[in-house]
């Protein structure tokens, strides 16, 4: 099978269970968003300069991919997604990334002092941390763009979820750029 398969030629797209939207439809932009995300978090995951930075991604790309199931499926059909898919976001995702949160910053990752320069230290690991906290950012105000609309995402874990990644990963772009000074 192709991966081009042409049927988006005319500005549309499959969710699932057969439901085409345009391109340009706000929960396309949604997972789209998402998705974006995932492919931020590649180089992170490649240039990580510690260990826990690789978990802390690897999870969480597989619950992106989880996340966008949920973004693909046509409002009114999460049970019918549900019975082949019962991952989802939940509040256990929610307090894994808080416990993150704590562990980094006890780690000596900094706690929010102001405003961060990206790439002042020179450490590609914390760029690339930085990179896919602004994607988080888009991807969280996509979701939020479908609040009180037919497109509205049921699932109120999604937004605390993203919104606490990106608390996360300006923690780990800040703990990647002090790993260099720990460096042998």
């Amino acid at each position: 099978m192709s991966i081009a398969t042409r049927k988006g030629d005319q500005g549309q797209t499959d969710l699932l269970f057969g439901c085409r939207l345009a391109k340009s439809h706000p929960r396309v932009h949604a997972l789209g968003a998402v998705d974006e995300l995932n492919a931020a978090l590649g180089p992170l995951r490649i240039a990580a300069l510690r260990e826990e930075t690789r978990t802390i991604v690897a999870q969480t790309q597989r619950w992106l991919i989880d996340l966008m199931g949920e973004l693909a499926t046509p409002p009114g059909q999460e049970a019918r997604y549900a019975e082949t898919h019962p991952q989802r976001i939940s509040m256990k995702n929610v307090e894994w990334l808080d416990e993150w949160v704590a562990k980094l910053e006890a780690g000596g990752a900094l706690k929010f002092q102001g405003w961060a320069l990206p790439g002042e230290a020179g450490v590609m690991s914390g760029a690339y941390a930085d990179l896919a906290r602004v994607a988080c950012r888009r991807a969280e105000r996509s979701v939020i763009d479908l609040l009180d609309t037919p497109d509205e995402v049921p699932n109120a874990e999604v937004m605390r979820f993203l919104n606490r990644l990106s608390d996360v990963l300006w923690l780990l772009a800040r703990w990647e750029e002090q790993a260099t000074a720990t460096q042998p």
